[in-house]
């Protein structure tokens, strides 16, 4: 009797006070051992997959289909909201415990590991997105915190904690609308960041096609016109070949060090002790933590600001706007082109395009060759690319002709991408200005 009497109040007109276990199922993950791990199968998402709100599926790792049927019933569905049970105390919020993500369409039929908890809200009394919402909260996030045990870097929030989290349930057509209002700022913001990737993706293939298989070249050795391209442009590449040091390179172009074709330069860090270098600092300072979180190859902002004081102590200084950066340790490989004045610290290169490359050619020339520079890379603690293994690598100079109209076609798809990162930006503002209000009633809807 008691229960139907719960069940009528969850379905009343009215806010309620409930808990995450009366409105949800809480499920805990898969416990698959290592041996079971493969190069191909069925994708595992461990914690450390997890993204700002989504899974990331590009490292997943892999468990045998064999072994993978004995856990069916962990299966995520795209949709689920899934909590992160084990991982550090805030502010480390890329592995925080109690984190909240949504499984996105690539993680459907994933299974999830038993460092997360799948939440399943009983649908006709709580809407999934408003749950997704909820605990993204602040109200969440603290009362995870507060509830873990373990240490700052390896707390533990057991599912029944998340049971008990106690909340105030809206009926559910308002809950509809709270989930369609910050959901609509979400899906929005996932259309822009699918267009950046399919930007990029474009001015890649650009890259490849002209100046790493040299389709242009190839098609008119053969007397063809080259597919997809007006007569000025094709006009800019050559008809045929010649070898330059034992290598087959378009006629005219040549062959350089990427150290001689651009200027190369690294960074430090002042003294963090120091409050002179960092307290009221208004310049921009760069670490490859900056471009972790980057979804596209665009630096708009750093984390840490650092002072004129700060800045002497660099010897790099302050980097031009479009500056090429590449991580160069722990790990190598993050990227990205500078639309603010930057200083950086120790783990980067910077590749200044003031020479005979323009920069959006080098940041693309630095994504495709990234396995070529990790090959150069040294070290016993962790592998590092240091600037004099970097700056004597091989790289096909075109003219400068066709170096310009590559770049008058692939800045403007950066410009968008930079423009679509903006708008990101704001809405996610915007969104995060909106839930704390929504969630607690402050702002009336339905």
């Amino acid at each position: 009797m008691i229960f139907r009497l719960k069940d009528m109040e969850l379905k009343s007109k009215k806010w309620i006070k409930t808990t995450l276990g009366e409105v949800a199922i809480c499920r805990n993950g898969a416990g698959i051992k290592q041996e079971f791990f493969r190069d191909s199968g069925v994708p595992l998402v461990r914690v450390s997959d997890f993204s700002n709100d989504s899974i990331d599926m590009q490292n997943v790792f892999f468990i045998d289909p064999i072994e993978a049927k004995k856990w069916e019933q962990y299966r995520l569905r795209h949709g689920d909201v899934v909590i992160a049970t084990v991982g550090s105390w805030p502010p480390n919020w890329s592995s925080v415990v109690g984190k909240a993500i949504r499984v996105p369409e690539s993680a459907e039929g994933a299974i999830q590991n038993q460092n997360s908890c799948c939440v399943l809200s009983h649908r006709d009394i709580a809407d999934q997105r408003f749950i997704f919402y909820l605990l993204r909260s602040n109200e969440f996030i603290l009362y995870a915190a507060n509830s873990a045990g373990g240490s700052a870097n390896q707390a533990r929030l057991p599912v029944g904690k998340l049971e008990n989290f106690n909340f105030s349930l809206p009926p559910l057509a308002t809950q509809h609308a709270i989930a369609h209002i910050l959901g609509s700022l979400d899906d929005k913001i996932e259309l822009n960041r699918q267009m950046n990737e399919t930007l990029e993706a474009m001015a890649r293939a650009i890259f490849k096609s002209w100046f790493v298989d040299f389709d242009p070249v190839r098609a008119k050795a053969e007397g063809r016109q080259p597919a997809g391209m007006d007569a000025a442009t094709a006009a800019l590449f050559p008809d045929g070949f010649e070898e330059i040091e034992g290598r087959e390179v378009p006629k005219g172009w040549g062959i350089g060090m990427i150290g001689e074709s651009t200027k190369i330069v690294g960074g430090s860090t002042p003294s963090t002790t120091n409050p002179k270098y960092w307290e009221e600092g208004t310049n921009n300072f760069a670490t490859p933590k900056d471009l972790a979180s980057l979804s596209t190859s665009i630096l708009l902002e750093t984390e840490k600001k650092i002072t004129d004081e700060g800045v002497n102590q660099i010897s790099s200084r302050i980097l031009p706007i479009g500056t090429v950066l590449l991580s160069s340790r722990a790990p190598i490989g993050y990227t990205a082109i500078t639309t603010i004045p930057v200083s950086i610290n120790q783990g980067f290169i910077a590749i200044i395009c003031e020479k005979k490359l323009p920069n959006y050619y080098v940041l693309i020339w630095v994504k495709e060759n990234m396995l070529f520079i990790i090959d150069r890379a040294n070290g016993t603690t962790f592998l590092e690319i240091s600037k004099s293994n970097f700056k004597p690598m091989e790289v096909i100079i075109p003219s400068n002709d066709l170096l310009n109209k590559f770049v008058q076609m692939v800045k403007s798809l950066y410009l968008q991408i930079e423009n679509n990162e903006k708008e990101n930006r704001t809405l996610a503002q915007i969104r995060d200005g909106l839930l704390p209000k929504l969630i607690v009633g402050e702002i009336q809807v339905g």
